[in-house]
């Protein structure tokens, strides 16, 4: 009976260790204006899906913003995390959303080490992602000229796989949680020039490295290779983009300890590379709808996010952009 009672105690005790660790509550779904779709494409043999968020009385020639989930996830999980950030900005703005999904539990993005097979498989994202873009294009009416891409953690590696290798499709990236895989790490074939690139992560992540380092969970989940610093990473599309001399930098407190530091590269708004240190954060996009795990790091409610990234997105030049394939 004491073996029995002490075994129960245990066990609740593991629960709520559990609780607290992992457990956060779901903001509440916002009401909105437009209507959430689901899609697909055929490519390859495979049935690829995606969802789209589109505000009501959208006007044609709007610009498009793909933002993608990060390890094991998906669409709706993206959406929680992120305080469905991006469709309040969509009303707000004129844009429209979409949440594509992976079809391994990690994005095929420029590190050779995760879990980006199935059944021993993988599959062509950047081209998957091109293709939903041609398509939202045509459907939808967006404007090609102003197409960007934010990704989460792994959604965020490959935000910076489309920077590299598909840069003339998305005007700018934003890439939260995630930096450039080391060199015996790296996997992608980078073109001549990337697009710009906003990077924006935490001091104290425990799953991806600030310094730099193998990014993986306490040493036993998410192994995804070594990455270099984000200070590296922000300088490695700097240089590839030719913005020379140092960035201009600016400091500001964020509340709960908090502090945002932002460092820009720019060549008069034709090409921008925005390095956002959150001093004090931890693996989670900041925003105010809720806390995520504690597992993650801390979880600060400022400064917003989803709005830095839209603002660095609005603050770019039109270009022309490729006929869609």
């Amino acid at each position: 009976m004491f073996s029995l009672l002490g075994l129960l105690g245990l066990l609740a005790l593991l629960a709520g260790l559990l609780g607290y660790f992992v457990y956060t509550p779901e903001p509440e779904e916002p009401q909105l204006s437009g209507k959430l779709s689901e899609g697909s494409i055929e490519m390859a043999g495979l049935q690829r899906s995606y969802r789209t968020y589109v505000p009501k009385n959208l006007p044609k020639g709007a610009p498009l913003v793909l933002v993608l989930h990060g390890s094991g996830e998906g669409p709706q999980r993206i959406r929680v995390g992120t305080g469905y950030g991006f469709e309040r900005l969509a009303d707000e703005h004129g844009f429209a959303v979409a949440y594509p999904k992976s079809f391994a539990p990690d994005w095929n993005d420029c590190s050779s080490i995760g879990d980006n097979m199935v059944d021993g498989a993988s599959a062509d994202d950047t081209r998957f992602l091109a293709a939903l873009v041609d398509k939202l294009i045509a459907e939808i009416g967006v404007d090609p000229a102003r197409v960007f891409s934010a990704g989460v953690s792994n959604g965020g590696s490959m935000a910076m796989r489309l920077a590299l290798e598909d840069p003339t499709r998305y005007r700018a990236v934003a890439a939260v949680l995630a930096n450039v895989p080391a060199p015996q790490n790296f996997q992608c074939k980078p073109v001549a020039q990337t697009t710009s690139v906003m990077i924006m992560n935490g001091t104290k992540d425990p799953l991806v490295p600030y310094a730099g380092g193998k990014v993986s969970l306490f040493g036993l989940f998410f192994h995804s290779g070594e990455v270099v610093s984000s200070k590296a990473s922000a300088q490695y599309f700097a240089d590839r983009n030719a913005l020379a001399g140092a960035p201009v930098v600016s400091l500001a407190p964020a509340g709960e300890g908090i502090s945002v530091e932002q460092e820009r590269w720019s060549n008069g708004g034709r090409t921008d590379v925005d390095l956002v240190t959150i001093h004090g954060g931890g693996h989670g996009l900041p925003q105010a709808y809720s806390r995520r795990p504690r597992l993650l790091g801390p979880s600060p409610m400022a400064p917003d996010g989803p709005a830095m990234i839209w603002d660095f997105f609005a603050r770019q030049r039109p270009r022309i952009a490729p006929r869609p394939q």
